[in-house]
């Protein structure tokens, strides 16, 4: 497996919750120990099929460790951290496998309510204003969104770029994944970034936090940058820098 830093994926712009936290919400009412009686069979089924807390394992080795977010190697897996230019911020890892992607980011949210339901209507007002399509289907995940944005073509044809977007609810944290490439449009092509999505541990911490602030990513401790072929990005603007993981 290979592991690269490079910049903030243009995909990820589709939509952050992230970007615009709500001002002045009491961090105080993410802990306030209550889960509504509906969400739990919901719980149930997500701590037993993924993606997992960090309480529901019982040990973190064998995961590549960046932070928030605990990832289970895989042989031809290559991750990216994407890298906000101004802040220098790690802002999302992306998961290239097989000639598809999946990009995550974690989010503190309340105990008492999921983000999901909202975050949906977020993104489609996001791509609408875009010029663009929304799509509102079932999936393995629950609710999912398939968004069609206007792009131009290198010869000047005008096309579709589309992502499919999916989230998880879980205890104080929301797991956002962006999938491109064929696993955008093609379940089978899916498959094998579905199963490693499933398999993802968010470590949400137990600092008091707003809702929607991105829990921190971070390069793994046991690395060091080296300059190796880096993989393809969508209208990258210059590569990544690689380094090979265990």
């Amino acid at each position: 497996m290979v592991f690269g830093r490079g910049r903030k994926a243009k995909q990820e712009q589709l939509t952050d919750p992230g970007e615009a936290p709500d001002a002045g919400v009491d961090a105080a009412a993410s802990v306030d120990g209550t889960t509504p009686a509906g969400d739990s069979a919901k719980t149930a089924g997500r701590a037993a099929s993924g993606p997992f807390d960090v309480s529901e394992i019982e040990g973190q080795d064998g995961y590549v460790d960046l932070g928030a977010l605990l990832i289970a190697p895989r042989e031809g897996l290559q991750l990216r951290l994407e890298v906000e230019e101004a802040s220098q911020r790690v802002v999302a890892v992306t998961m290239d496998l097989e000639g598809s992607s999946l990009q995550l980011q974690a989010f503190a949210a309340p105990r008492s309510e999921g983000l999901w339901d909202e975050i949906r209507e977020q993104i489609g007002q996001s791509v609408g204003s875009q010029g663009g399509q929304i799509e509102e289907i079932e999936g393995s995940f629950g609710t999912e969104l398939v968004a069609k944005l206007p792009a131009g073509g290198a010869d000047g044809s005008q096309g579709y770029r589309v992502a499919r977007f999916i989230g998880v609810d879980g205890p104080r944290w929301f797991l956002r994944g962006v999938f491109g490439g064929e696993a955008a449009l093609d379940r089978d092509a899916a498959a094998a970034l579905e199963g490693l999505f499933r398999q993802i541990v968010v470590v949400r911490g137990e600092n008091p936090m707003p809702p929607r602030d991105l829990l921190q990513l971070r390069l793994p401790k046991d690395t060091a940058p080296s300059p190796q072929a880096a993989p393809d990005l969508e209208q990258p603007e210059r590569g990544p820098e690689i380094t090979q993981i265990g």
